[in-house]
């Protein structure tokens, strides 16, 4: 009897052994594969992930039917960033795409309407700058031409400030820092002067001028001159509340800006100080996680969350600060540190080997109809979705800004 126990034992043993084994093998065998998928660098994944959920580019956002807009130019920007790092005709062929649906040859673009005076739409403009140089087609140059022409009549305060859109009359936003700057300083690089730069650089100085709160140091969605709007303090005109997006249009509108800016142009230091101050401000906010709240400053009130494409946007400036000089070396590890925060609490791989990138605001603003009040209650009321290309294209900008 013993005997047989310790026969059935030890092959019991050996089978215990054996499925051990097993497990191992395949457990290095999945480890395996995922390493040689992950081989592709995140950016790679993601524009590859936003080809196959989005195989026509004018469908980013949910659209049906090509339309100039600020979302498509800001993840087809990061494809342009992406080819120049990584040139696959593919990359090309989904931008040029995109723009030759609606760029005409006289150098018009259908669905702008300049008379609308909206900043938003000057954003898809950086991507003519791309494929003038990559064709020299001087289409392309017709069109920059038409949308510069946008600042020569763009409503503005009282001490020289663009009203975010005409419609919402007397008021800046931090959105609309990133909409048209990069695009102005750019422009003005290639075919302006240099006093030029004067009035890129008027804009921040009325946002920080405007924007800021003395309890926080940060600056506020928007500021109406008025102070009529319901969202603005009757005495300062400022909204209510910290947005992480907001602010993340802000610093990626600066870092953008910065590198446009010619390196003895005088007031290039002054920007390059706002923006460590702000970056250093924002990381004493950062959530436990390494990113930040939809609100940023109220991460311990209910309700708030953290937010992917505000984190994403930051992570993209802080990297690309410190690849170019604009932070110290000292921030590297901070940079480091952030983006993977933004890949831990927010990238999810799908069955389809696909990324998606989680716990994106859908919209926010002020006034409007409904009308937007800026309350906290607000903020948080807003849609959360995934792979909105306010994440997407900033998640692939700060990629390949690690990748560096």
């Amino acid at each position: 009897m013993m005997r047989i126990i310790k026969t059935n034992k030890d092959s019991a043993n050996k089978n215990i052994i054996s499925f051990f084994i097993c497990c191992l093998f395949c457990s290095i065998m999945n480890v395996s594969a995922q390493n040689n998928n992950n081989s592709l660098s995140y950016a790679v994944q993601m524009a590859n992930s936003e080809m196959t959920r989005n195989p026509q580019a004018y469908t980013i956002d949910w659209r049906t039917e090509p339309r100039w807009d600020y979302t498509h130019g800001l993840v087809l920007l990061s494809f342009a960033k992406l080819y120049q790092h990584q040139p696959e005709q593919r990359y090309f062929n989904y931008i040029k795409e995109y723009v030759d649906a609606l760029v005409m040859e006289d150098g018009s673009i259908k669905t702008y309407v300049m008379s609308k005076y909206n900043l938003d739409m000057l954003n898809a403009g950086k991507l003519l700058f791309f494929m003038f140089d990559e064709t020299k087609d001087r289409t392309y140059r017709h069109a920059l031409d038409t949308l510069y022409a946008q600042f020569k009549l763009q409503p503005r305060t009282i001490d020289g400030g663009f009203w975010h859109k005409k419609r919402y009359t007397s008021q800046m936003w931090l959105d609309g820092l990133y909409m048209a700057a990069p695009f102005y300083a750019e422009y003005i690089r290639r075919f302006g002067t240099a006093d030029q730069y004067d009035d890129v650089i008027k804009q921040f100085q009325l946002i920080e001028k405007h924007t800021y709160r003395s309890d926080t140091a940060l600056p506020v969605h928007g500021w109406d001159e008025s102070k009529q709007q319901r969202w603005a303090d009757k005495k300062t005109g400022q909204s209510l509340n910290h947005w992480s997006r907001s602010i993340g249009w802000y610093v990626m509108a600066m870092v953008d800006v910065l590198d446009q800016l010619p390196n003895d142009y005088p007031k290039k230091v002054w920007l390059s100080q706002r923006f460590n101050t702000l970056i250093d401000n924002m990381l004493k906010l950062r959530s436990d996680s390494g990113v930040w709240y939809q609100v940023t400053d109220k991460g311990e009130l209910h309700g708030n969350y953290l937010e992917s494409s505000g984190s994403a946007m930051l992570s993209y400036a802080i990297a690309r600060g410190v690849n170019q000089g604009y932070l110290s070396d000292s921030y590297q590890a901070i940079a480091k540190n952030t983006f993977n925060a933004v890949v831990s609490n927010f990238i999810k791989p799908e069955a389809d080997n696909t990324l998606s990138i989680q716990q994106v605001c859908e919209v926010a603003g002020l006034g409007g109809k409904p009308y937007r009040d800026g309350s906290f209650a607000y903020y948080i009321s807003e849609n959360v979705r995934a792979n909105d290309p306010k994440a997407v294209g900033p998640f692939i900008l700060a990629s390949l800004e690690m990748e560096k």
